[in-house]
């Protein structure tokens, strides 16, 4: 296998399901106890990579236990910690940093110096990959390429307080006023702020850092709002271009691809981590992810952006491990108003191609 020197790519899993949002609870409820669908992402995937890859280039580790309220179908007997307030408790008392760092030593102990493939529901999961190669691979430095139509280093007091000032100016606010979860929140280490953790830990080094394909970035006119809690969002931003982060919005690779080729030629590091949050195709034929909100990238562009990638792991840059991550099991696979969805097959297609295809 030439990108990887001889290494083989082990698979494994964590299906960490901890999402708060009403609509997720509610899904979860729905479907308690049910049996004969995957509640697991690994499984889902990995059905496909034993019929179509050749055994020799890989191996399964299988996916960590979790307790059956964690996943994202509990058993019956859970029913009543399927809750808002449980959630929140999990994720403010630190369980989600908890479980990555435990996905840093399943890597650690199970699969290293092999290549580390990780087939996951929640983005958080990647800081504890990566920060545990980073001390395995040390002294040599690893670059992250994250895929995500979400920018995942923004601090969760600043995002309640984006989410509060849309209540105050959105007439057609899908908020909740009177949500107390919205108010005096903690910051805490979650899908949503990890790579800000990262950062902040100095694991990961701004200018090692590339964000491509999100969608949040803020519009011209948000700079110019007066209210601090736009400002503590914008600034955000300005502060990671500032550092060094290499931020391209979807919109970037839309009107010109290049510029996306061109960052990534800018990658001076030996080994590269490659992050793929599958929200960055989001009804635009995957439909089977926690995050629906904003349209991604259809599925040939998508393609496109991993053939951008791929070909700089064919210069030398080696793959010190990449992972899957977003994927809602309880959707993926099945079917909707558009027709039989994609998420597993086009995650395969990615691996494929990032892996395994010439380039």
């Amino acid at each position: 296998m030439e990108r990887s020197y001889g290494k083989k790519v082990v698979f494994f899993g964590c299906p960490l399901d901890g999402d708060e949002r009403h609509e997720s609870i509610q899904e979860k409820l729905a479907l308690k106890g049910i049996k004969g669908i995957f509640d697991d992402p690994y499984e889902g995937i990995m059905e496909m990579i034993r019929q179509e890859v050749n055994p020799e280039l890989w191996s399964g580790k299988g996916s960590l236990d979790l307790p059956s309220w964690l996943r994202p179908i509990p058993s019956f007997a859970d029913e009543e910690k399927i809750t808002t307030e449980a959630f929140v408790g999990f994720m403010d008392d630190g369980g989600f940093e908890t479980y990555a760092q435990r996905v840093g030593d399943f890597i650690a102990a199970h699969i290293f110096p092999d290549i580390p493939c990780m087939l996951v529901v929640d983005h958080s999961l990647t800081g504890g990959a990566f920060k545990k190669l980073v001390e395995l691979y040390e002294p040599e430095i690893i670059s992250l390429i994250v895929l995500d139509s979400h920018t995942d280093a923004i601090p969760m007091s600043v995002m309640a307080g984006l989410i509060q000032y849309d209540i105050d100016t959105n007439a057609d606010t899908v908020h909740d006023r009177h949500d107390p979860f919205l108010y005096d929140r903690q910051d805490s280490y979650n899908a949503s702020s990890f790579l800000d953790y990262l950062l902040d830990e100095e694991v990961l080094k701004p200018q090692n850092l590339y964000l491509i394909g999100i969608s949040d970035y803020p519009p011209k006119h948000a700079f110019r709002i007066k209210d601090q809690r736009i400002e503590n969002y914008v600034n955000i931003f300005s502060e990671l271009k500032r550092k060094g982060v290499r931020i391209l919005t979807k919109n970037d690779f839309l009107i010109s691809p290049s510029k996306v080729k061109n960052s990534l030629g800018h990658i001076k590091t030996p080994y590269v981590y490659i992050s793929v949050d599958l929200d960055i195709g989001a009804r635009n034929g995957v439909e089977g992810v926690r995050f629906l909100e904003r349209q991604g990238l259809n599925e040939r562009q998508i393609y496109r952006l991993v053939d951008f990638i791929r070909s700089f792991l064919s210069k030398g840059i080696r793959l010190a491990g990449m992972d899957l991550t977003e994927i809602n099991p309880r959707k993926a696979g099945g079917h909707h108003l558009a027709g039989e969805d994609q998420t597993y097959r086009i995650a395969v297609n990615i691996i494929k191609k990032l892996l395994w295809e010439s380039g």
